[in-house]
């Protein structure tokens, strides 16, 4: 790049990409996977209730962690919350049984 004006141009954009909060950093990685990684970057930069949910998701994944809240946050998160199922039923004393 012996164009001054193109090496202004470049140094203005990557001054207002870490005005931003974002760094440029080099990664190896497989060649099949540099279009998820870029890809993944690009969802990281957004920096919205998705992209936070992409992080935790990566950091349990890489830090083996079992997902937090188990079965009962599973059930919370049920598309039958809130919904008026009828699951009660008679009480009943049963049979008896001579031993």
């Amino acid at each position: 790049m012996s164009n001054s004006a193109q090496k202004r141009a470049l140094e203005n954009y990557r001054s207002r990409l870490t005005k931003r909060g974002i760094a440029r950093f080099e990664i190896q990685a497989l060649d099949a996977d540099r279009d998820l990684l870029r890809s993944l970057a690009r969802k990281l930069t957004e920096d919205g209730p998705e992209a936070g949910q992409l992080r935790r998701t990566i950091r349990q994944a890489v830090a083996g962690e079992p997902p937090k809240g188990g079965i009962l946050a599973a059930l919370r998160r049920s598309p039958m919350v809130g919904a008026d199922l009828g699951l009660s039923r008679p009480r009943e004393e049963g049979r008896k049984v001579d031993l």
